[in-house]
C-alpha cells in the first residue's frame, strides 16, 4: 500500500494497492467482513490526496507519468492524465483557484522541474477538468511534495 485517505462519502479508506495498480475503497462498516471495490487504475501508484471538495482523489502513477482521478462518491476512475514531468510525485498535492481556470490541484516530479497543474472543477470549468492546464518550471530538478495553504499565496516544493 502507497497511500491510504479516508473518504469523505462513506465509511471507507481509499488505498492504493502500489504494484497492481488497482485504488481500493474498504468499507470498514463491519469490521470483522470489510467490503472491498476495486478500482483498476494504472500501475505502480504512489501518493496522492483529494481535491478542494474531497470528491476527487488524485493519485501518480509515477512509472507511468500519470495521474488517476478517482470519484470517490460515484467509485469510479474520472481519468487518467499524462502530467507531462518524469515521475509524479505529489505527496498530497497542492490545491488552490487559479484565476483561469478555478480550483486546481498540482503535483512536482522526482525527475525533472516540472510542476504540473490540474484542473479540477467539472461543473464550472469544463473544458479544463482533470488536465494539465499550465507548467511551471522549478527552481531546481526533482520534487518530493508540493504544499500551500488557502491564507497563502505562495506554493512551496
Amino acid at each position: 500500500v502507497a497511500s491510504i485517505v479516508a473518504s469523505h462519502f462513506a465509511p471507507e479508506w481509499v488505498l492504493n494497492i502500489k504494484e497492481t495498480g488497482q485504488v481500493w475503497l474498504v468499507d470498514y462498516t463491519d469490521p470483522n467482513c470489510p467490503g472491498i471495490k476495486m478500482i483498476e487504475a494504472e500501475r505502480f501508484l504512489h501518493d496522492g490526496g483529494w481535491d478542494s471538495t474531497k470528491r476527487y482523489f488524485l493519485v501518480a502513477a509515477n512509472a507511468r507519468n500519470k495521474i488517476a482521478v478517482i470519484d470517490a462518491k460515484e467509485k469510479k476512475l474520472t481519468a487518467l492524465i499524462n502530467t507531462g514531468g518524469i515521475k509524479p510525485h505529489p505527496g498530497r498535492g497542492a490545491n488552490w483557484v487559479d484565476p483561469e481556470f478555478g480550483p486546481v490541484w498540482a503535483t512536482g516530479h522526482i525527475g525533472d522541474s516540472v510542476v504540473s497543474v490540474i484542473g479540477t472543477d467539472p461543473v464550472n470549468h469544463p473544458d479544463s477538468a482533470w488536465k494539465v492546464v499550465r507548467t511551471i518550471s522549478a527552481l531546481s530538478s526533482g520534487n518530493l511534495f508540493i504544499k500551500t495553504h488557502p491564507d497563502s499565496k505562495w506554493v512551496w516544493l
